[in-house]
């Protein structure tokens, strides 16, 4: 199974990519969706990529970088890194995983890439790693997010009431599933 599109590739991490994840993991805007506190030093993100070749149903989590390829019209080279698309959570028992995606710069955004990369993924968790469900966890402010995991058939299945704190106040976070 070949993780492509039309316009993006899933593949996975390499050592080149600890500049461009140091930069993301330490973004702080993007910190409230990641439920990131603290800044990610890069030896820490080294090691990260060191063992991000282990297996999946030993790790319970993935990371593909999403790239964008080369668009054919113009003098582009090669491909480049746009973000990153997570299974987290595995569960091989119960045939589940958490998803969670990051485009990164706000110019690569509203462009498709997070659909295509969710639609990719969605295809390997189904086929080739046989799960039963997929789910998200999502901040009910959040309605890009939202509104794209619903086009890939996630449903509300529940909200958690004052789930999620940002600064003095208090965000509702919607879990959406889709089942196979």
């Amino acid at each position: 199974m070949k993780l492509n599109g039309q316009h993006i590739l899933l593949r996975a991490l390499e050592p080149s990519d600890i500049d461009v994840l140091y930069n993301w993991e330490n973004n702080t805007e993007t910190w409230k969706i990641s439920n990131t506190q603290t800044p990610f030093s890069q030896f820490v993100l080294e090691e990260y990529i060191i063992s991000a070749h282990q297996d999946i149903y030993s790790a319970k989590q993935l990371r593909l970088m999403i790239d964008l390829l080369p668009n054919p019209s113009s003098n582009e080279e090669g491909n480049r890194a746009i973000g990153c698309i997570d299974l987290f959570d595995f569960d091989a028992n119960h045939q589940r995983a958490g998803v969670g995606i990051l485009i990164a710069e706000n110019g690569d955004r509203r462009h498709g890439y997070a659909s295509e990369a969710l639609k990719i993924l969605i295809e390997y968790c189904f086929t080739s790693l046989n799960l039963h469900q997929l789910y998200c966890n999502i901040t009910v402010d959040n309605e890009p997010s939202v509104l794209l995991f619903q086009q890939h058939g996630f449903q509300v299945a529940g909200i958690k009431r004052q789930w999620i704190r940002e600064g003095a106040k208090f965000k509702d976070e919607l879990f959406l599933q889709k089942m196979r």
